[in-house]
């Protein structure tokens, strides 16, 4: 492994602290070119530290999750997007499960001027934002919860979910590899999450597109078992192929942007509304 620069090494650190790292940014507080930053990135790329995401980079790992708090950093904006697209997709009146993770969370934030709801989830994070709305009933999964992330995981919670059969869930996926498989971390939390699938009428996949850059070892679903997938953006072409081959309606939530092509230049789109695209 060859041996790492003092700057190299701090973008590293922050990475870590954060959970991403913007070439922008870096290129500021180093007082150096977004060449010079995007060459560091790549080259911790190169030794598996580092995974490139549009305009910058998250910390690779294949087998642990990234901190909780940490990932509320990682496409903070996109994240934000997508949560109100997909609740702009569940109407009044509908009962719903809402899963672990930052993503589902901001659905859950977009939600709270919806009436007659029920939401059932195993995230204390999600009741939190929920309950005090009067006009949404919300019940939590019981269980063993998790310090790390308030989430409620183990077979009593997979027990309640059992119990409901609702309109719609709400999952979210820490991977998904090209071959459409979603993927995550904890296996107490998959075996949650597939009996979400299992009790809904209607799944919403929301996850950002730097999902399609990371692994993860445990098999939640594949993309065939859910009904609509809300990104940020376009899909590449494999995702895209599956998706319309299933009949999946794709949702991207937010317009094309300049985008950091990780080779040293920046690339810009087509500036596009938010596409809706079903087989």
């Amino acid at each position: 492994m060859a041996v790492l620069s003092q700057r190299q090494t701090e973008i590293l650190n922050i990475a870590r602290a954060s959970g991403r790292v913007m070439v922008d940014e870096l290129s500021r507080r180093f007082e150096v070119s977004a060449q010079t930053i995007r060459k560091d990135l790549n080259d911790l790329c190169e030794q598996r530290s580092l995974t490139r995401i549009h305009g910058g980079a998250i910390i690779a790992s294949g087998v642990e999750n990234l901190a909780y708090e940490a990932r509320r950093f990682v496409a903070a904006d996109e994240k934000k997007a997508i949560g109100a697209a997909a609740a702009a997709r569940i109407p009044n009146g509908s009962s719903l499960f809402i899963n672990i993770g930052t993503t589902t969370e901001e659905v859950a934030s977009a939600l709270t001027s919806h009436e007659d709801m029920l939401v059932i989830t195993n995230n204390l994070n999600v009741a939190m934002l929920l309950y005090r709305h009067p006009r949404i009933e919300v019940i939590v999964a019981g269980g063993s919860v998790r310090h790390s992330d308030g989430g409620v995981v183990g077979s009593t919670a997979t027990q309640l979910i059992g119990q409901f059969k609702v309109d719609y869930a709400i999952i979210g996926a820490s991977a998904i590899d090209e071959e459409g498989a979603l993927l995550d971390f904890d296996y107490r939390e998959v075996q949650v999450a597939q009996a979400i699938i299992a009790n809904a009428r209607s799944v919403m996949l929301v996850a950002d597109s730097t999902k399609l850059h990371r692994s993860a070892p445990v098999r939640i679903a594949h993309l065939s078992q859910i009904q609509t997938f809300v990104t940020d953006r376009a899909l590449p072409d494999g995702l895209a192929s599956i998706c319309h081959s299933r009949g999946i309606e794709v949702i991207a939530a937010m317009p094309a942007a300049d985008l950091d092509d990780g080779n040293g230049t920046d690339a810009a789109e087509p500036t596009t509304a938010t596409a809706l695209r079903r087989a």
